[in-house]
């Protein structure tokens, strides 16, 4: 019987992925390293398990191109455009002077300009997808510095399109250079006319009357399509077909369509990818890596600590303070997925022998396993900074054109508010403030919001509030309450700590994103920690209450319970929940008001007949609720006790004047 070689080699990729990535899931390794660990394990080098690795390389190319082609679908030139100028001109900077200063670097050390400037575009590769996960596991995306790290590392994944084009240029001989940048250039003019006029009216047309069918697979058939087609025009032109993948998905992701292209892809690429990655770590021989160990080990280091300085120098050019330019400069300091791409495209060029190319890998790996501890670890290192004799300038950042405040009447605060952080939160509390007359500063990281702000004629300070000279800019000597509200878990536990020191006698209100915050921002000093998924939660279940008609009073009184035992109700389950089955849920359309009686009531002791409340004040009694016994519909002989609930129905004036008559005489 007939067998197909390539079948055994996927199933083995297949079985032995499995077994690594649940090894790399225990220990929290990301999915990329997996893959490249089963592909060295698997490989030549390692217990020999693939007997063809040049079929399991053509599959890796079908990954490149459904990964670029995803990428191509999500990407949006007006979202490029939102990302603003931090996002579009700091991210260009930071490849761009990786580039250079490894370029600079590697022709110190004897190596060619050409792979020295290629290797520059190596090591400015970001992971966004590990980048993503470690922030959103330590809840730092909607902070400053994540917004901004995020914001960046969608820049730099973009970079990899330009330099693709580059690196073709640089594979090239010295002496057809100049005529291969002409060339390039009469290519890229011919494609982007193609792109505008496929984006722009072929596909949307196409696709229409595809969708019009109804049919998934037709669909499905006609942007696989589009995306050969396109892939194939364009490596016959002579570009790569990474880059051609992409320039075919841009083409879709201007059509209304993009979105449902994308949702069919996603699973073809994700498997496809996990080939091109073990193809990766079939490439990786462990025994050059051994023998190199301290270079590749020094050239990591290099990498983290270079790309750390530049990323922060180029946050501190665009006026961030020092804290917050270290925490994305720490972010930024691995390299990504897009190395292994573009290192591949490097080495099938001939631009990386298999040494560097081995080398490169080693690295790559090594400052991806490095980047979740280094954005783990960098609020700490940015507190070990703080200690440091350094300049204010630099501490608060070198912001310029903002308007100056008013001096004098930051002299004369006293007994003032104090707000750090102007998101939703601190909006909503300088908005109260100014409406009832408080005086107040906020402190604000942003120096764009601090320049809008201040022309609106708000009254806000820029600078990071980890820093005492900033709180002492607001006056927090003489304030009376300051109020906490950013998202960043270690600042908000490092300006909770310093806000206590310089003033003992604040009261100290913190929001925090989560309930464990609590005990350790009060044992710093907060008077008041207000955890946002309680206060949330606590919202959600006033409401639902209401709803099922539990009187107001007791309803607040839960609401004081959880509050004074600091959330301890919600976390645990020692107190009995309520049975809402045993509520008169079915009468929840229609006006009711439910109001207990108190035990000075008049009325205690008597039945329905001599509250006579129909005749009196125009409600119905629809039910009576004693501890847990509901009865529904009493007579008039029904007795009406102290710290009964009655439900009553009628208009808001008849239930609010039945309320007060139930209420004991003054």
């Amino acid at each position: 019987m007939e067998q197909i070689p390539i079948l055994r080699d996927i199933a083995v990729i297949f079985a032995s992925s499995l077994i690594v990535l649940y090894v790399c899931h225990r220990l929290r390794f990301p999915t990329i390293v997996g893959f490249l660990v089963t592909g060295a394990l698997i490989g030549p080098d390692g217990l020999r398990l693939i007997h063809d690795p040049e079929n399991v390389d053509q599959l890796a190319h079908i990954g490149v191109i459904l990964l670029l082609f995803a990428i191509g679908l999500e990407f949006s030139f007006r979202g490029l455009i939102r990302t603003g100028r931090f996002g579009l001109i700091g991210g260009v900077l930071l490849v761009a002077l990786s580039a250079v200063v490894s370029w600079a670097v590697g022709l110190s050390l004897g190596v060619s300009g050409r792979l020295a400037l290629f290797l520059g575009f190596l090591i400015g590769t970001n992971s966004t997808a590990i980048v993503l996960k470690t922030l959103q596991e330590r809840a730092l995306l909607d902070s400053p510095h994540g917004r901004m790290t995020l914001t960046l590392t969608v820049v730099m994944d973009i970079a990899i399109v330009p330099t693709m084009l580059i690196t073709g240029i640089l594979a090239q001989q010295s002496g057809s250079a100049a005529g291969s940048v002409l060339s390039l250039l009469v290519k890229s003019a011919v494609m982007t006319a193609l792109i505008v006029v496929l984006a722009r009216w072929v596909t949307p047309a196409i696709l229409y009357q595809v969708t019009r069918t109804r049919s998934r697979e037709l669909f499905l058939l006609t942007i696989a399509l589009i995306a050969i087609s396109v892939t194939w025009l364009s490596s016959a032109a002579g570009l790569s077909i990474g880059l051609g993948a992409f320039i075919a998905g841009l083409v879709i992701s201007e059509s209304e369509y993009s979105h449902h292209a994308l949702e069919g892809i996603l699973p073809f690429r994700d498997v496809f990818n996990s080939f091109f990655f073990v193809s990766i770590g079939l490439l990786f021989n462990t025994g050059v890596l051994l023998q190199n160990a301290v270079p590749v080990l020094a050239i990591t280091v290099g990498v983290l600590v270079m790309k750390t300085l530049v990323g922060s120098a180029v946050v501190l050019a665009f006026g961030m303070s020092l804290r917050t330019a270290l925490l994305i400069g720490l972010a930024l300091a691995g390299m990504g997925e897009f190395a292994f791409i573009l290192g591949k495209v490097g080495f099938d060029l001939g631009l990386l022998d298999t040494f560097w190319y081995q080398n490169v890998v080693g690295v790559s790996v090594l400052t991806m396993l490095a980047t979740p501890f280094m954005i783990t670890g960098g609020p700490r290192i940015a507190d070990l900074l703080a200690r440091l004799p350094l300049p204010s300038r630099l501490r608060r950042g070198f912001a310029r054109g903002l308007p100056a405040l008013d001096e004098r009447a930051r002299e004369t605060l006293r007994d003032h508010l104090v707000i750090v952080g102007f998101g939703v939160n601190g909006r909503n509390v300088a908005r109260a403030a100014r409406r009832t007359g408080i005086r107040y500063r906020i402190i604000e990281t942003n120096p764009e919001t601090v320049r809008a702000e201040r022309e609106n004629g708000e009254l806000i300070e820029f600078g990071d509030a980890t820093y005492p000279e900033v709180l002492r800019l607001a006056g927090i000597d003489t304030a009376r309450i300051i109020v906490i509200a950013i998202s960043d878990p270690a600042g908000t536990r490092r300006v909770t700590q310093l806000a206590r020191e310089l003033n003992p006698n604040l009261h100290i209100v913190v929001r925090t994103r989560f309930v464990t915050e609590v005990n350790p921002l009060r044992a710093l000093g907060a008077n008041e920690v207000i955890p946002e998924e309680f206060e949330t939660s606590i919202e959600i279940f006033t409401r639902v209450l209401s709803r099922f008609l539990v009187p107001r009073d007791e309803i607040e009184r839960l609401i004081s319970e959880i509050r004074s035992d600091s959330y301890e109700m919600l976390r645990t389950v020692s107190h009995p929940a309520p049975r809402m089955a045993d509520l008169p849920a079915g009468i929840s359309d229609v006006e009711i008001t439910s109001v207990r009686v108190v035990p000075d009531s008049p009325f205690a002791g008597r039945n329905l007949a001599q509250l006579n409340l129909r005749a009196r004040c125009g409600v119905n009694i629809l039910a009576i609720r004693r501890g847990e016994q509901v009865t529904a519909n009493p007579g008039a002989d029904a007795v009406v006790e102290a710290e009964d609930v009655l439900y009553m129905l009628g208009s808001p004036a008849a239930c609010l004047a039945a309320e007060q008559l139930l209420r004991p005489e003054e």
